[in-house]
């Protein structure tokens, strides 16, 4: 995070994608954060691992579900060197965007919610309630994560900015 100048929180966005879903929600959320004079970087997550938390900081996670509720083919490096690694990230703070299909009800949004449930095994600290879109709703998922990412920032991050 930022801290001395006129920028808000600095959002590492880590996407994880089969199709590029996640990657076109990751880009409007990104649009979203700086518009409100945040800082967001994209990371699609090929090819980094659990040293990409080591500096500590704010990611988003933004991740569709794949198979039998699996993570994305792109994100299973990352997740199984977290897995393995079981680094200490209780330096991270954290959001979700989960992409899913309650077509699939005991898959919906798993890949999001292994990403959380492992995180906070870790240490790593969740910031509010993840989004979960249900691609069967009709909305367009970059349209309601653009929507609920700034008032998820300022109300959940923000505050710990002043702190």
């Amino acid at each position: 995070m930022r801290t001395g100048d006129s920028v808000g929180v600095d959002i590492t966005i880590l996407v994880g994608t089969m199709t590029g879903t996640a990657e076109m929600v990751a880009q409007e959320v990104q649009q979203a954060l700086e518009s409100a004079r945040h800082h967001a970087t994209i990371q699609v997550m090929d090819n980094l691992d659990a040293s990409v938390f080591a500096p500590g900081g704010t990611f988003l996670i933004c991740t569709s579900t794949y198979g039998n509720g699996d993570v994305p083919d792109n994100a299973q490096a990352l997740f199984s060197s977290l897995e393995t690694e079981r680094p200490d990230i209780s330096n991270v703070t954290y959001g979700v965007i989960a992409l899913g299909d309650t077509t699939y009800k005991d898959t919906f949004c798993q890949g999001g919610k292994r990403f959380d449930k492992l995180l906070t095994e870790l240490g790593a600290k969740r910031a509010g309630e993840m989004l979960m879109h249900d691609a069967s709703s009709g909305t367009l998922p970059e349209e309601l994560a653009a929507q609920w990412v700034v008032p998820w920032v300022e109300r959940h991050l923000a505050p710990l900015e002043q702190a």
